[in-house]
Protein backbone atom coordinates (compact mmCIF):
# COMPACT_ATOMS: atom_id res chain seq x y z
CA UNK A 1 0.00 0.00 0.00
CA UNK A 2 2.83 2.39 0.88
CA UNK A 3 4.41 1.62 -2.47
CA UNK A 4 1.20 2.54 -4.34
CA UNK A 5 0.87 5.81 -2.42
CA UNK A 6 4.52 6.63 -3.13
CA UNK A 7 4.04 5.96 -6.84
CA UNK A 8 0.89 8.10 -6.92
CA UNK A 9 2.65 10.97 -5.15
CA UNK A 10 5.54 10.67 -7.59
CA UNK A 11 3.18 10.80 -10.59
CA UNK A 12 1.31 13.80 -9.15
CA UNK A 13 4.61 15.54 -8.46
CA UNK A 14 5.84 14.93 -12.01
CA UNK A 15 2.58 16.33 -13.39
CA UNK A 16 2.94 19.45 -11.24
CA UNK A 17 6.58 19.87 -12.32
CA UNK A 18 5.65 19.58 -16.01
CA UNK A 19 2.82 22.08 -15.52
CA UNK A 20 5.16 24.54 -13.82
CA UNK A 21 7.67 24.23 -16.67
CA UNK A 22 4.95 24.88 -19.24
CA UNK A 23 3.78 27.98 -17.35
CA UNK A 24 7.36 29.25 -17.13
CA UNK A 25 7.91 28.76 -20.85
CA UNK A 26 4.59 30.39 -21.70
CA UNK A 27 5.41 33.37 -19.44
CA UNK A 28 8.81 33.74 -21.09
CA UNK A 29 7.26 33.51 -24.56
CA UNK A 30 4.55 36.01 -23.62
CA UNK A 31 7.16 38.40 -22.24
CA UNK A 32 9.19 38.14 -25.47
CA UNK A 33 6.09 38.75 -27.60
CA UNK A 34 5.12 41.74 -25.43
CA UNK A 35 8.63 43.16 -25.85
CA UNK A 36 8.36 42.81 -29.64
CA UNK A 37 4.97 44.55 -29.69
CA UNK A 38 6.22 47.45 -27.56
CA UNK A 39 9.45 47.59 -29.56
CA UNK A 40 7.57 47.86 -32.85
CA UNK A 41 5.65 50.86 -31.55
CA UNK A 42 8.90 52.59 -30.54
CA UNK A 43 10.54 51.63 -33.85
CA UNK A 44 7.63 53.08 -35.80
CA UNK A 45 7.78 56.35 -33.90
CA UNK A 46 11.53 56.96 -33.70
CA UNK A 47 13.41 54.68 -36.10
CA UNK A 48 11.22 54.03 -39.14
CA UNK A 49 11.58 57.48 -40.75
CA UNK A 50 15.31 56.83 -41.28
CA UNK A 51 15.60 53.04 -41.35
CA UNK A 52 12.34 52.45 -43.27
CA UNK A 53 9.41 50.11 -42.61
CA UNK A 54 11.40 47.05 -43.70
CA UNK A 55 14.68 48.01 -41.99
CA UNK A 56 16.42 48.53 -45.34
CA UNK A 57 17.65 52.05 -44.55
CA UNK A 58 18.36 54.69 -47.20
CA UNK A 59 21.31 54.21 -49.56
CA UNK A 60 24.37 56.28 -48.59
CA UNK A 61 22.48 57.88 -45.70
CA UNK A 62 20.88 55.58 -43.13
CA UNK A 63 22.25 52.06 -42.68
CA UNK A 64 20.10 48.97 -43.05
CA UNK A 65 19.16 46.95 -39.97
CA UNK A 66 18.95 43.70 -41.90
CA UNK A 67 21.41 41.02 -40.79
CA UNK A 68 24.26 43.41 -40.04
CA UNK A 69 26.99 42.78 -37.49
CA UNK A 70 26.28 46.01 -35.65
CA UNK A 71 22.66 44.90 -35.10
CA UNK A 72 23.34 41.23 -34.37
CA UNK A 73 26.83 41.61 -32.89
CA UNK A 74 28.01 43.24 -29.68
CA UNK A 75 24.98 44.18 -27.59
CA UNK A 76 26.81 46.84 -25.56
CA UNK A 77 27.87 48.66 -28.73
CA UNK A 78 24.32 48.51 -30.07
CA UNK A 79 22.88 49.89 -26.83
CA UNK A 80 25.47 52.69 -26.93
CA UNK A 81 24.41 53.62 -30.47
CA UNK A 82 20.89 54.32 -29.20
CA UNK A 83 21.99 56.03 -26.01
CA UNK A 84 24.79 58.17 -27.50
CA UNK A 85 23.86 58.39 -31.16
CA UNK A 86 26.30 57.86 -34.00
CA UNK A 87 28.19 60.77 -35.51
CA UNK A 88 30.58 58.83 -37.73
CA UNK A 89 29.68 56.96 -40.88
CA UNK A 90 29.52 53.22 -41.09
CA UNK A 91 30.48 50.91 -43.96
CA UNK A 92 28.27 47.89 -44.58
CA UNK A 93 28.89 45.55 -47.52
CA UNK A 94 31.20 48.13 -49.15
CA UNK A 95 28.50 50.81 -48.93
CA UNK A 96 29.08 53.88 -46.76
CA UNK A 97 26.23 55.37 -44.73
CA UNK A 98 26.98 58.84 -43.44
CA UNK A 99 23.82 60.36 -41.98
CA UNK A 100 24.41 61.00 -38.25
CA UNK A 101 22.04 59.28 -35.86
CA UNK A 102 20.79 61.30 -32.91
CA UNK A 103 20.85 59.84 -29.42
CA UNK A 104 17.52 58.57 -28.14
CA UNK A 105 18.68 58.51 -24.52
CA UNK A 106 15.35 59.97 -23.40
CA UNK A 107 13.84 56.49 -23.83
CA UNK A 108 13.56 54.41 -20.67
CA UNK A 109 15.71 51.30 -20.16
CA UNK A 110 12.66 49.16 -20.96
CA UNK A 111 11.95 51.09 -24.18
CA UNK A 112 15.56 50.80 -25.37
CA UNK A 113 15.57 47.07 -24.58
CA UNK A 114 12.23 46.57 -26.36
CA UNK A 115 13.16 48.43 -29.54
CA UNK A 116 16.54 46.70 -29.78
CA UNK A 117 14.96 43.30 -29.15
CA UNK A 118 12.44 44.13 -31.89
CA UNK A 119 15.16 45.16 -34.37
CA UNK A 120 17.29 42.11 -33.50
CA UNK A 121 14.28 39.85 -34.22
CA UNK A 122 12.71 41.55 -37.24
CA UNK A 123 13.66 42.07 -40.89
CA UNK A 124 14.98 38.49 -41.10
CA UNK A 125 17.16 38.94 -38.01
CA UNK A 126 17.36 36.27 -35.33
CA UNK A 127 19.09 37.78 -32.32
CA UNK A 128 19.01 37.40 -28.59
CA UNK A 129 16.92 39.53 -26.29
CA UNK A 130 18.29 42.72 -24.78
CA UNK A 131 17.07 43.34 -21.25
CA UNK A 132 16.39 46.58 -19.37
CA UNK A 133 19.09 45.51 -16.88
CA UNK A 134 21.68 45.42 -19.70
CA UNK A 135 20.61 48.90 -20.84
CA UNK A 136 20.80 50.20 -17.26
CA UNK A 137 24.39 48.91 -16.91
CA UNK A 138 25.49 50.49 -20.19
CA UNK A 139 23.75 53.76 -19.35
CA UNK A 140 25.47 53.89 -15.95
CA UNK A 141 28.94 53.56 -17.57
CA UNK A 142 28.53 56.67 -19.73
Amino acid sequence: MKKIISIMLFIIGMGYHASAQTKSTNTSSTSFQSSLIRGKVIYTQYCMPCHQVDGSGVMNMNPPLIKTTYVLGNQTELINILLKGMKKGVVIDDEEYSNPMPAVNFLSDLQVADVLTYVRNSFGNKGSVITPAQVKLVRAKK
